[in-house]
């Protein structure tokens, strides 16, 4: 089982995020929560590993604080 990694480890992050951000520009909350389940898609399928998935999802959910 691979673990999930939670240390910086994007390269240009800041240009990704940029990305991120074009890609939503205009669209309404409605078509910006799609294209986000879209990509959550994508990058589970990429990722491929039910087990990293989960510890993503656990992650994710956990409540800062």
């Amino acid at each position: 089982m691979a673990d999930l990694i939670l240390t910086p480890n994007l390269d240009n992050a800041d240009d990704f995020y940029a990305g991120l951000l074009a890609a939503h520009e205009g669209l309404s909350k409605t078509d910006s929560d799609a294209l986000n389940a879209r990509l959550i898609l994508v990058l589970a399928n990429h990722i491929g590993d039910a087990d990293v998935l989960t510890q993503a999802v656990k992650t994710a959910a956990k409540k800062p604080g």
